[in-house]
């Protein structure tokens, strides 16, 4: 009863226990009754009102935790920031949240399904190119970014970083992934968008080192 009376409470708890889970266990190594375990009240049943699959549970906890703590908000309300800057600080920001990056790990795999690949390709140009398309432009109208193709330089920008730098799409070890990522910031710079710093590229070296370590 009190799952139809309060669904979002049900939701709120499935993450939370799927979570806990995937970080201790693992996400291949987790099952949905593992997860109806953790709930402890609630049935197999239940869950699956909730979400048809594990991955989907994977897909709805990622969301959750971008929007609980989504950068381009936080960034929205930093006047002290030109447009190019506010753009670093939303990565920055995102991959500072508590345990993103163990739970990215996790769902890299994932991506080798064409059709979470896809799923993701077309969330991103939804959700966040958008998103990066507004920073772009006022990092044009600020004079930090040079470009007359603010919505392409988004989509490219979110593809690059979002899908290219993937590894468990196109599969490269530690070395090879600073490789693409330096690569990637003189394409984007060519374009208008300087966005490397070297705190984004110190990041980016830890970032690799935690892939490499957790893939096959």
């Amino acid at each position: 009863m009190s799952r139809n009376k309060y669904p979002e409470v049900t939701v709120e708890r499935i993450l939370a226990a799927a979570k806990k889970l995937f970080l201790e266990k693992g996400y291949d190594k987790t099952t949905i009754p593992d997860i109806v375990a953790e709930l402890g009240d609630l049935t197999k049943g239940a869950v699956y009102h909730h979400f048809k699959s594990k991955e989907e549970i994977m897909d709805a906890l990622g969301d959750k935790m971008f929007f609980d703590n989504n950068p381009f908000d936080t960034v929205k309300k930093r006047t002290d920031l030109n447009g190019l800057q506010k753009i670093r600080e939303v990565i920055k920001l995102a991959h500072a949240v508590p345990d993103s990056e163990e739970l990215t790990i996790e769902a890299l795999p994932l991506l080798k399904n064409p059709r979470i690949l896809a799923g993701m390709i077309e969330s991103d140009q939804k959700i966040f190119v958008p998103l990066w398309q507004k920073l772009i432009e006022e990092g044009v109208a600020d004079g930090s970014i040079h470009t007359q193709y603010p919505r392409e330089l988004a989509s490219m920008l979110q593809m690059l970083t979002g899908i290219w730098l993937m590894p468990s799409v196109y599969p490269a070890d530690k070395g090879e992934l600073l490789h693409r990522f330096l690569f990637t910031a003189d394409i984007l710079e060519k374009a208008g968008l300087p966005l490397v710093d070297d705190e984004l590229l110190e990041m980016a070296r830890n970032v690799f080192t935690k892939w490499e370590k957790s893939l096959p």
